[in-house]
Formats: structure tokens, C-alpha cells, sequence
């Protein structure tokens, strides 16, 4: 059961920890790498306001990194990638 624990969050050191949010063509990404034992996972959010009300995608890729900083970095930079593929229709 604690591999269920660990994929559903009940772990505390597996919480995501927010970066600072940085602007990318009218949308906002805050990168949130997710520890894992002694390495972070890539993950994040992308939110834009549309038609007043504020959307907003999270992401998690298989990629791991020695720092958190390396996986904030990253994680930026998949969000532009991501943003650049699908623009608005990530929210769909």
C-alpha cells in the first residue's frame, strides 16, 4: 500500500515546491519540481486568463534531475515548448 501512498501524494516528501512564476506569451508558468527520494521530477503549471476567468494545466514528465533548480529550469522551459505546440487548447 505505501506505493499507492507515494503516487497519490500521501508522502510528504514527495509535495511539489512552487518556483517562481514567470510570464510566456500572455501565459503564466510556475515551475513545480516534485521530490523524489534524492532527485525532482519535472513538473509545473500553465495558467492564462480566457474570457475572465483564469484556466489552468499541470504537467508532470518522466524527467529527473540531481537539483531543483536544474528541474525548475526545465520545467520552463517544457512549458514554452508545450505552450508553442498547443497555445490555447491546453485548457480544452
Amino acid at each position: 500500500m505505501s506505493w499507492l501512498k507515494k503516487i497519490f501524494g500521501g508522502n510528504a516528501s514527495s509535495a511539489a515546491s512552487a518556483g517562481t512564476a514567470q510570464a510566456y506569451k500572455g501565459f503564466s508558468i510556475v515551475p513545480m519540481p516534485i521530490k523524489e527520494g534524492g532527485q525532482w521530477r519535472l513538473a509545473g503549471t500553465i495558467s492564462k486568463e480566457i474570457g475572465g476567468a483564469m484556466k489552468e494545466q499541470k504537467f508532470i514528465r518522466a524527467d529527473l534531475f540531481s537539483s531543483k533548480d536544474e528541474a525548475e529550469q526545465f520545467a520552463v522551459t517544457k512549458a514554452q515548448l508545450i505552450i508553442d505546440q498547443s497555445g490555447d487548447s491546453i485548457f480544452s
